[in-house]
C-alpha cells in the first residue's frame, strides 16, 4: 500500500505544480509601456568657410508633436565651404565622405534607412548663387549624387534663406537654454513660464537677429510663425547678407585700398600682399572696385593702427539716410525695438572672447566695449604678437571685428546700454554648439511621423511564452505518468 502511494505521490506533485503554474500565468497583469526607441537625424551645415555634420537623436513618442532632441555625435568637413569648390564641383560632395563615413558608424544600422538626411547651405552659396548661379547648381547637383549613394532617407540639399538660418538659430538657442520645455525633477517635461532670449550670429557672409515679437512686423518679410511643444510664437527676423566678419573684413579692405592709404584698422608694424581677384571677386566688393583692374595684380598694404579712422571706415558700411518704416535698423531696413535677453553667437563670441581673455579689457557696457576696441585698435603688430603668438594669422583682423559689432550693436541694432547688459556671448549652451541646425532639425521633427508607444505584460512576452510551455510540459508529465499508473494498477499481474 506504501509503495502504490509513492508512485502516486510524484506524478500528483508535478500535475500540481503544472496547474498551478498555468493558472498564475493566466492571472491578469497590468499592462506597461515599452520603453520608446531611438530615432536619428542627419544635418550638414554647409557654411561659408567649412562644413559641419550633426546627429541628432530623439525618442520615437515625441513630446507635442515636436521630438526631444540631442545631439548625439558632430564632425568637421576637413576644406572650404562647398561653395569653394565653384570650379571643381565634384570636390564638393567627395570633401564630405569621411563625415558620411562616420554617420554609417554612429547611426544604429537598423536605423539607417529611416534616418533623414538634409544638408542647407548658407550665406557662401547664396552669395556663389548670386554671382554664378549655374556653378551653385553645380555644387549642389554634385553634393546630392554623393548623399545619395548613402543608406539614409535623403531629403535634399538646398540653400538656405537668410531668414531660415536666423529663425533656426533662435530655435537652437532657446531649446538649449530650455526656453520652450524642461525636464523637471519629478521626471516629467513641462514647459517653463518664462519668455525666450533673442538671437544673433555672426556668419562669415551674413549676419542675422531674431528675436520674439507680440506685434506684426510692418514688413511681412520679416515676420516668421512657429508652433513648437503646442504653443505659438511670433518672431521678428533679418539676415544682412555681405555683414558676415569674413565679408566686412574684405569690404574694409577694398574702403583702404580706395583711399591708396594705409589700413586704419591693421596694426602699425603689419603689412601683407593683397590679390586684387580676392578682394573683389564677391558680389560684397564688387561695387568698391575700379572699372578695369588686373586681376593677377598684387598689392603691398601696410596698417597704421588708428581708431578713428577705423570707426570711420566701419561706418561707412552702414546707411541710415532712408526708412519707410515706423523705425528701422539700417540700410531701410523695419526692426522693432530690441526687448529682453539675448544671446549672441559665431563670430560675436570669438571677438568678445578676445577682447576678455586676451587683451584683458572689461566689455559689460557698450561704454566698455567701445574704448576695448578703441585700445585693441591703437595696438602695434609687435604689442599684439607678444600678447597672443598662437594667434598670428587672425590678429590683423580683430581691431575690424570689434569695431563692427560695436558699430553693428549700438548704431545698428539700436543696443542701448540697457538692453546690452541682457546680452550674452556663448560659444555653447550646455555641451552643444550653438548654431542653425539643430533647430532646423527641431522644426523638421513636425513632420516626421511618431512612433506609437507599444504595451507589453509585466513580464517579458519571451519568458511569458517560455514558462507557458514548461508548465504545460510538467503537467503533461504527470498526466502520462498518473495514466501509466492506472493502467498498470489494472493489469492482470498487478499485485
Amino acid at each position: 500500500m506504501a509503495r502504490k502511494v509513492l508512485s502516486l505521490l510524484l506524478p500528483s506533485l508535478l500535475a500540481a505544480v503544472g496547474l498551478a503554474g498555468l493558472l498564475l500565468l493566466c492571472v491578469p497583469t497590468r499592462d506597461v509601456w515599452e520603453p520608446p526607441s531611438l530615432k536619428y537625424g542627419i544635418v550638414l551645415d554647409a557654411g561659408s568657410s567649412h562644413t559641419s555634420m550633426f546627429i541628432y537623436k530623439w525618442p520615437a513618442d515625441k513630446k507635442n508633436d515636436t521630438g526631444i532632441v540631442s545631439q548625439h555625435s558632430s564632425c568637421n568637413v576637413h576644406g572650404g565651404g562647398i561653395s569653394s569648390y565653384a570650379d571643381n564641383p565634384s570636390g564638393a560632395g567627395q570633401s564630405l565622405v569621411e563625415c558620411l563615413d562616420q554617420a554609417l558608424r554612429d547611426v544604429p544600422k537598423d536605423r539607417h534607412r529611416g534616418t533623414p538626411l538634409y544638408l542647407g547651405a548658407t550665406a557662401g552659396m547664396r552669395l556663389l548663387n548670386l554671382t554664378r548661379p549655374e556653378a551653385a547648381t553645380n555644387v549642389l547637383a554634385a553634393v546630392t549624387r554623393t548623399l545619395t549613394q548613402y543608406p539614409f532617407h535623403f531629403h535634399g540639399a538646398r540653400i538656405l534663406s537668410g531668414q531660415d538660418e536666423g529663425v533656426f538659430g533662435w530655435v537652437t538657442a532657446n531649446y538649449l537654454l530650455e526656453k520652450f520645455i524642461k525636464y523637471g525633477w519629478v521626471g516629467q517635461w513641462f514647459q517653463p513660464r518664462k519668455g525666450t532670449l533673442g538671437a544673433m550670429d555672426l556668419g562669415g557672409a551674413s549676419t542675422q537677429i531674431t528675436f520674439e515679437t507680440a506685434s506684426p512686423a510692418e514688413d511681412p518679410a520679416n515676420e516668421v510663425q512657429l508652433r513648437l511643444y503646442g504653443q505659438h510664437y511670433r518672431v521678428y527676423t533679418h539676415s544682412f547678407l555681405c555683414y558676415g566678419r569674413d565679408q566686412v573684413l574684405q569690404r574694409l579692405l577694398a574702403g583702404a585700398l580706395q583711399t591708396h592709404g594705409p589700413h586704419p584698422c591693421w596694426p602699425r608694424g603689419y603689412s601683407a600682399q593683397v590679390q586684387l581677384q580676392d578682394v573683389y571677386d564677391s558680389p560684397c566688393t564688387a561695387a568698391q572696385g575700379p572699372l578695369t583692374f588686373n586681376s593677377s595684380a598684387s598689392i603691398s598694404l601696410s596698417g597704421s593702427s588708428e581708431p578713428a579712422l577705423c570707426r570711420s571706415l566701419v561706418s561707412q558700411l552702414f546707411n541710415f539716410s532712408s526708412c519707410h518704416f515706423s523705425q528701422c535698423s539700417f540700410n531701410g531696413v523695419f526692426q522693432p525695438p530690441v526687448t529682453g535677453s539675448f544671446i549672441a553667437f559665431s563670430a560675436f563670441f570669438y571677438t568678445m572672447d578676445f577682447l576678455r581673455t586676451v587683451m584683458g579689457l572689461p566689455v559689460a557696457t557698450l561704454q566698455q566695449l567701445e574704448a576695448a576696441a578703441t585700445t585693441l585698435c591703437s595696438q602695434t603688430w609687435s604689442e599684439l604678437q607678444a600678447r597672443a603668438p598662437g594667434e598670428r594669422a587672425h590678429l590683423p583682423n580683430y581691431c575690424a571685428g570689434a569695431t563692427f559689432m560695436q558699430q553693428l550693436l549700438s548704431r545698428g541694432y539700436g543696443f542701448d546700454e540697457r538692453a546690452f547688459s541682457g546680452v550674452t556671448f556663448q560659444k555653447k549652451a550646455g555641451d552643444t554648439a550653438v548654431g542653425w541646425a539643430l533647430g532646423y532639425m527641431l522644426n523638421l521633427t513636425n513632420l516626421i511621423p511618431a512612433d506609437p508607444p507599444g504595451l507589453r505584460k509585466g513580464t517579458d512576452f519571451s519568458s511569458w511564452v517560455v514558462l507557458l510551455l514548461l508548465f504545460a510540459a510538467v503537467l503533461l508529465a504527470a498526466l502520462v505518468l498518473l495514466l501509466r499508473q492506472a493502467r498498470s494498477a489494472k493489469s492482470p499481474g498487478a499485485i
